[in-house]
């Protein structure tokens, strides 16, 4: 059986971080899916298609990876659309963990076939997040290794056209 894991965020923006996740997990499983989904709660700075495009770029070398949107399903009916049985998440602390876990609790309750799998970050990625990066970059501050290319290169351009 074809082992299909989604790996569901908002990506605004995709980091370092993000792309450490899905390297690890298209080495566990035969397919993953990475979802763009919204988030109510964040102000975005990356359109949805933008957001799309910028992760198949930072992932193209990955050939068992492929990127979908979606802004109107739960995430466990999604993954039961596409055939995922698993959701990836990625944990950077322990606050992390308590959010992660919490969500687990309620897509089990929404879909008890679907898994969680958590991801621990490497270390090197265990301090930011993106709201952590677009603050940074607001006040001038550096975020280019956190980011890949593609990214910091628009979020750049973003910034100059403000």
């Amino acid at each position: 059986m074809k082992k299909i894991a989604l790996f569901p965020g908002s990506f605004d923006p995709l980091t370092m971080g993000h792309l450490d996740t899905i390297r690890r997990g298209a080495q566990l499983f035969d397919e993953l899916i990475i979802g763009v989904f919204i988030n109510s709660n964040k102000k975005s700075v990356f359109t949805t298609e933008e957001k799309v495009t910028l992760i198949e770029d930072a992932v193209q070398d990955i050939p068992n990876v492929r990127v979908i949107y979606q802004e109107t399903e739960l995430t466990v009916t999604t993954a039961k659309r596409l055939g995922a049985t698993i959701l990836l998440r990625g944990i950077r602390s322990i606050k992390d963990y308590e959010y992660e876990r919490d969500i687990m609790e309620m897509n089990h309750h929404l879909d008890s076939e679907i898994e969680t799998v958590f991801l621990l970050a490497r270390s090197k990625y265990s301090h930011i997040s993106s709201s952590l990066l677009k603050e940074v970059l607001l006040f001038g501050g550096d975020v280019k290794p956190y980011l890949p290319e593609n990214v910091y290169q628009l979020m750049m351009k973003k910034r100059e056209e403000e």
